[in-house]
């Protein structure tokens, strides 16, 4: 289970830079390079290194946000990460802004009209591609806050990004626009394939529950880091969440996992006082993952039963710690779990290879 290792946010900060170097070093990546392929298809041959750059710079700019960020609120920048600046309404706005800020590097290559549209291009690529995770994007903001999750990729892919990389160079060496729509068509067909194996993996998930004789209220299906073979089974039976790992290639596999409590908020903290801001907390942590809250065995922490490194177990990558101690007006403490990714990473592997996992029928 998560580790009692309660951070500051400033803590935190530094960790997510670590765990994103060393995890999802590529999500950026990502969205770069989206900004700048889609760009490339709207430029001509003597501007398309330029167009490149302001697209790239254009893709990246939504996660501006996450710089909004509290001292004392842990839970600020989980509700305003994938908002505002991620909506479909805010394109506009956003593609305004990196044109006036770019404006000074690119004006002797483009005019006012001809940036804007780069940026537009660019910056409309971000929020759709965040979509497809699991992490959840507030693409329909300020009319709903909620997070849309397609799950048919994961937020690192190394198999869709650098494909597209090669594509965005051999544009910008080779000069014929040919490439970023042979690049566009490998990103479709490639999600496509994602919502193909997520269908796949949705039916196995189901197919074990109906093999313990559950009945699942609620099933949730996402890929695991960096590939489409490896997906996580979430289904709630009963007062628990079963998770379990689906392995899909020319057949398909399920790698039976555990389970974890459902938190209940009323019973498992009747002496947390509901005026509390600690309650508040838990309210807005819950909204944030999407009702997938767990309780462990230890220490009052609250998971997010969606996201661990191995796709089978519960051991969530973070949460928040309760403390029916304090002030009525103090916030959650935020824990993340640092312990042994190395053994985690052996057991991510072992799944991937079809160690421990059994053919359904």
């Amino acid at each position: 289970m998560l580790k009692d290792k309660v951070v500051s946010s400033q803590e935190f900060l530094l960790y997510k830079i670590i765990f994103n170097l060393r995890f999802c070093y590529m999500d950026p990546v990502s969205q770069g390079a989206f900004g700048a392929i889609f760009a490339q298809t709207i430029s001509n041959k003597k501007k398309i290194l330029a167009v490149s750059v302001l697209g790239c710079i254009a893709g990246l700019a939504p996660d501006i946000d996450i710089f909004i960020r509290s001292g004392t609120d842990p839970l600020l920048k989980l509700e305003f990460h994938r908002q505002f600046t991620h909506s479909l309404v805010f394109i506009p706005i956003g593609a305004l802004l990196v044109t006036l800020l770019s404006r000074l590097f690119f004006k002797k290559y483009f005019s006012w009209v001809e940036s804007y549209i780069i940026c537009f291009v660019g910056y409309a690529t971000h929020g759709l591609l965040d979509a497809c995770t699991s992490y959840g994007t507030q693409l329909f903001w300020p009319f709903s806050d909620e997070r849309v999750s397609w799950n048919n990729i994961s937020v690192v892919d190394p198999f869709l990004t650098i494909p597209v990389l090669f594509f965005i160079l051999i544009t910008i060496f080779k000069k014929n626009k040919i490439f970023p729509f042979i690049g566009i068509t490998y990103i479709f067909i490639y999600l496509g394939f994602g919502f193909i194996q997520a269908n796949r993996a949705e039916i196995v998930g189901k197919s074990v529950a109906s093999m313990r004789d559950h009945e699942s209220n609620r099933l949730t299906i996402k890929p695991s880091l960096g590939n489409l073979f490896l997906w996580k089974s979430i289904y709630e039976y009963d007062g628990f969440y079963y998770v379990d790992a689906v392995r899909l290639f020319e057949t398909e596999q399920f790698c039976e996992g555990t389970k974890i409590k459902k938190l209940n908020v009323y019973s498992d903290f009747n002496n947390l006082n509901i005026k509390s801001q600690q309650y508040l907390d838990i309210k807005r942590f819950d909204w944030f993952s999407q009702g997938y809250l767990g309780l462990g065995n230890s220490n009052n922490i609250i998971t997010d039963v969606r996201y661990s490194a191995v796709p089978n177990e519960v051991d969530g990558l973070w949460g928040i710690k309760i403390d029916p101690s304090k002030n009525l007006s103090d916030h959650v403490d935020w824990v993340v779990n640092r312990s042994d990714y190395r053994k985690k990473w052996k057991r991510f592997f072992d799944l991937l290879l079809g160690k421990g996992c059994n053919k359904l029928y």
